[in-house]
């Protein structure tokens, strides 16, 4: 099979031919239908997070969805035909092992989930990592409820399904962005207010302000805009450390906590939202062969959207 392999820090992606995996006993094997491009994965090439791979050279990809064309003799769960994702994991394929930049792949049945009929691939690799983990921001420690007003800051790829996913529980909706570009398909989704400042809607009583920037700066107006005994969710990581006022914090009883990437069941409860059309990720589908392409693309920061390579 074709594989797009990471052979070492800042060097490029190498087009390898592979064997075919085989299950063990308790995998599954995947022919690969869509795979998500992520950050992540930039970060794994230029030496950032490197040291969490599993091995090197290793096959990337860590959103993968696609059909099991075998399964191992322990398995009961997924059978051949069956369409599946691979929700995002540092002991998972992308990560730990071979992953989804390649045509087959294997993973352990114990990680995957069964994508329903009327979620397409393309949406089903993205919503393995991006779209749990704003729902994990927005849901699990958000806490956002029916008639809440929230606060979202940024609006990339993790904030844009962040913010459909407050409107999807019936939550009221503010969107910073700095980005005046994007103002438009913020407008598109039907929020009640846009700016580039999330103070700018200090008046509005912000029960939950998501922060998916994390400029340190950005943190800061959310410790500001939010009302009183309101909570502030940290995942936005652009800055390692924010000065934040403890006098504000205290006298207004704010909470701040952090979230990160998921759990395997909030992956299909993503999965259910895009099959009720209650989210969409904004996609930029590539072929297999753009794959290096577009991780370059990533790296320049030239990508509006998630890209997804479709085979």
């Amino acid at each position: 099979m074709r594989a797009w392999q990471f052979t070492g820090v800042n060097e490029p992606l190498h087009l390898a031919e592979l064997p075919e995996p085989t299950p063990a006993a308790h995998e599954i094997v995947l022919a690969v239908k869509a795979a998500g491009l992520c950050h992540s994965d930039v970060s794994f090439i230029d030496g950032t997070i490197t040291p969490l791979l599993g091995h090197v050279p290793i096959v990337l990809g860590h959103e993968t969805a696609g059909v099991v064309t075998a399964v191992g003799a322990d398995v009961t769960d997924f059978a051949v035909g069956d369409r599946v994702g691979i929700p995002a994991t540092t002991d998972g394929p992308g990560t730990a092992v071979n992953g989804g930049f390649a045509e087959y792949v294997a993973v352990e049945a114990r990680l995957a989930v069964h994508v329903p009929d009327d979620v397409d691939f393309e949406q089903a690799a993205p919503a393995m990592d991006a779209a749990r983990t704003a729902y994990r921001a927005v849901e699990t420690f958000g806490q956002v409820t029916a008639g809440m007003n929230v606060g979202i800051i940024g609006f990339g790829g993790l904030g844009s399904l962040g913010a459909q996913i407050a409107k999807a529980v019936g939550a009221t909706v503010y969107v910073a962005e700095v980005n005046e570009s994007a103002w438009e398909r913020v407008r598109e989704l039907g929020v009640a207010g846009v700016s580039a400042d999330i103070r700018d809607f200090e008046d509005a009583g912000l029960d939950v302000i998501v922060d998916f920037a994390g400029f340190g700066t950005t943190t800061v107006s959310a410790v500001d805009a939010v009302k009183h005994g309101g909570r502030i969710v940290q995942i936005g990581l652009a800055r390692e450390t924010a000065t934040l006022s403890m006098q504000k914090i205290t006298m207004k009883e704010i909470t701040i906590v952090g979230a990160s990437n998921g759990e395997k069941s909030e992956a299909e409860a993503v999965l259910a939202l895009i099959a009720s059309g209650g989210l969409r990720s904004h996609t930029v589908p590539i072929t297999f062969d753009e794959i290096p392409l577009y991780v370059d693309k990533l790296t320049a920061g030239d990508v509006s959207g998630r890209a997804v390579a479709l085979l």
